[in-house]
């Protein structure tokens, strides 16, 4: 989620994966701070690629696992996978069960009073999903437009669509809808329907960034996501800051998300900012 909560019907798993990378007995870390567990970082982690994608054999990926990994490798930490359900993946840093939450959170000023944000790491830009090329909001009016629940653009969409706007619980409903013809239009995360289409799905469908308008600020200013962690922990959020923007200057961010099919332009984030 961009979100908010993701639901994807992942089943609660919060299972703990062994991780396979091992740490040099010589690795000397980058910064000194504490993790749940001395000399490992804890990632909890959910299926939602391209962002996170994870495996009961312990592999683990996506535009997210990848920073933390390197954040990781950095600090001479072993990574250590916990795979949960979407709705669950916060509250395992909330708990102490995990150092961070990944899975394209966006940085939001409810979310910001009680959990640390890292420093912004891709943008998630507002996507139009039609078989016509349908990119702009006005152009939404009339039809029967579908989005998933937890989007920044939810409720901005329900004011000025009404009863025309269908609400699903994740991306896999709405696409199912939006092939039959059950809806004309889908509202969704860009990066995610066009790494999809890129693995063979969305047949048939043009997917286009929403141009900006001023009924639906998400088309205006994409939300930034960011790696969670634990408001009590503030020298490992400096930690995680620091790396976060080197991978930036050093274009790493941007080399990870084209890895993944995705525009490297989605690392311009431009200055830290919360969605109020």
């Amino acid at each position: 989620m961009s979100m908010i909560w993701k639901t994807l019907g992942l089943a609660a798993l919060a299972t703990t994966i062994c991780a396979a990378v091992a740490v040099a007995d010589d690795c000397k870390p980058a910064y000194q701070f504490k993790t749940v567990a001395p000399g490992k970082l804890t990632v909890a982690i959910y299926e939602y690629p391209p962002f996170t994608t994870a495996s009961k054999d312990g592999t683990i990926g996506g535009v997210d696992a990848e920073i933390a990994k390197r954040f990781a490798a950095a600090n001479c930490l072993t990574v250590v996978p916990v795979v949960v359900d979407p709705a669950a993946t916060i509250q395992y840093v909330i708990s102490g069960k995990a150092d961070v939450a990944t899975g394209d959170w966006y940085r939001t000023a409810e979310r910001q009073k009680v959990m640390g944000l890292s420093y912004p790491t891709y943008l998630d830009q507002m996507g139009i999903y039609s078989k016509t090329g349908v990119s702009t909001v006005e152009a939404l009016i009339g039809k029967k437009v579908g989005t998933v629940s937890g989007f920044l653009w939810v409720a901005e969409l329900q004011k000025l669509l009404g009863s025309n706007l269908t609400l699903y619980p994740n991306p896999v409903a709405l696409a199912q809808d939006l092939a039959s013809g059950r809806v004309d239009v889908g509202v969704d995360s860009y990066g995610t329907g066009v790494y999809a289409q890129k693995k063979g799905g969305y047949q048939g469908i043009q997917i286009k960034v929403a141009e900006a308008d001023q009924r639906v600020q998400a088309s205006i200013e994409a939300a930034q996501a960011n790696i969670i962690y634990s408001k009590s922990n503030p020298e490992f959020g400096k930690a995680l800051d620091a790396a976060i923007e080197a991978m930036h200057k050093d274009g790493q961010l941007a080399a990870i998300l084209k890895s993944l099919d995705l525009a490297p332009s989605g690392a311009d984030v431009g200055e830290p900012r919360v969605v109020k």
